[in-house]
C-alpha cells in the first residue's frame, strides 16, 4: 500500500482473499516509471537495476523477517530461462540475501509445468494456470524443512504464482513465509 505506517495495512485482495504467507511487503506500485524499470529488469536485460530495486525492497521488508530466514525466488520455467538467459527474481534475491545476510536459495523451488502468459488474465484464471505449476526440486525438501522463508518476486499482480511457491513451501514444512515484491499491482483508488 502506498504511504507509511506503524500499522499494518492490508490490501483489498489480501482481505477477501486469504494468502498462505505471513507477511508480506511491496516498495513501489506498478505503476509510471516503477513499472518501467521492471519492464526494464525482467524483458530488457537492465540488470543494472538489481542494486537500487533490492534497496528499496530491503528497505520494504516485513519488520519482523527472523533473521534466519532463507531467501528464495520464484522460479521459472527452463523454457522461459533459456529465451530470457536470467530469472530476474533470482537477482534480486541474491542481492537481498546478501545485503542481509541471509541464506540464499535459488535451486531449490522449480516450475515444473510451463505456464501460458499471465498478462490480461482474471485473477482466477491466473490461480488455475499456476495450480500445479510449481514445486519443491527433489532432494531440496529438507533446505525448507521448520525454516522460515522469504519469498522474492519482481511483482505482485493476484499473487496466484506466490501462493504456489506458499503451498509448496508449506509441504515441505517450512515454518512462516514472508514475501517481498519489487511492485504491486493495485487498483485505482
Amino acid at each position: 500500500m502506498p504511504g507509511t505506517s506503524d500499522t499494518a495495512v492490508i490490501c483489498d485482495d489480501c482481505l477477501s482473499l486469504g494468502r498462505p504467507w505471513y507477511r508480506g511487503r511491496a516498495p513501489v506500485r506498478y505503476a509510471g516509471v516503477a513499472r518501467k524499470l521492471v519492464l526494464g529488469l525482467k524483458h530488457g536485460d537492465r540488470h543494472e537495476i538489481v542494486d537500487l530495486a533490492a534497496d528499496w525492497m530491503v528497505n520494504a521488508r516485513p519488520p519482523d523477517l527472523p533473521d534466519d530466514a532463507l531467501v528464495v525466488p520464484v522460479p521459472l520455467h527452463f523454457s522461459r530461462l533459456v529465451t530470457r538467459r536470467y530469472n530476474q527474481s533470482a537477482l534480486l534475491a541474491q542481492a537481498i540475501a546478501q545485503r542481509l545476510d541471509l541464506e540464499f536459495c535459488p535451486e531449490v523451488l522449480m516450475r515444473s509445468k510451463r505456464t501460458t502468459s499471465l498478462d490480461g488474465k482474471s485473477r482466477d484464471a491466473r490461480f488455475a494456470e499456476v495450480t500445479g505449476a510449481i514445486s519443491v526440486r527433489p532432494g531440496k525438501e529438507g533446505r525448507l524443512r521448520d525454516r522460515n522463508i522469504l519469498l522474492i518476486d519482481d511483482v505482485m499482480t493476484s499473487g496466484a504464482t506466490l501462493a504456489a511457491c506458499a503451498v509448496v513451501c508449506h509441504s515441505a514444512q517450512c515454518r512462516e513465509i514472508f514475501v517481498t515484491v519489487l511492485a504491486r499491482v493495485a487498483k485505482e483508488a
